[in-house]
């Protein structure tokens, strides 16, 4: 019985780190920092349609370029060039 519940703690505690994983590699050499930005934005809205985040419908390069870089520039933080997402 210990042994079950060991393992079901295990795997509660690894979904959860996948799920809020701390670097999400995505194309073109775009490494995006998911906690530091859900840190510092406090609303998962502001990217997600959900408050519990999930994925992103639509998310691709036109939804990046207009978002991302929007967000970037109107916060005054982070890349909004080229090289500052794709340093490849």
């Amino acid at each position: 019985m210990m042994k079950m519940i060991v393992a079901v703690l295990t795997v509660t505690v690894f979904a959860g780190s996948a799920f809020a994983a701390e670097v999400i590699e995505m194309k073109r050499g775009v490494s995006f920092k998911h906690n530091a930005h859900a840190e510092a934005l406090k609303d998962c809205k502001t990217c997600h349609e959900k408050a519990e985040g999930g994925k992103i419908e639509g998310f691709g390069k036109d939804f990046a370029h207009k978002k991302c870089k929007d967000c970037h520039s109107e916060m005054k933080k982070g890349p909004t060039n080229c090289k500052g997402c794709h340093p490849k």
